[in-house]
């Protein structure tokens, strides 16, 4: 389920984040996804993509912030 590109994003992500929070987006859904691939790994017994999803939001929020409708770097 890794994204190769950010083209492949979920179109929530894609319409919604700059291009470069994105590729945080990207990165990090990746990484987790390798990181959590053990159920043992997660919490609250969440699924493994649901899980890369809340580490990429939490990636992004690091280096951006939402003004009214838009994310905006920090």
């Amino acid at each position: 389920m890794p994204y190769n590109s950010n083209s492949e994003l979920p179109a929530s992500v894609r319409n919604n984040l700059p291009a470069h929070a994105q590729e945080i987006y990207r990165k990090a859904f990746n990484s987790a996804w390798d990181e959590y691939s053990d159920p043992a790994d997660r919490r609250d017994n969440s699924g493994r993509e649901e899980t890369a999803h809340k580490v990429a939001w939490a990636a992004v929020k690091q280096e951006y912030h939402k003004e009214g409708d838009k994310w905006v770097k920090d």
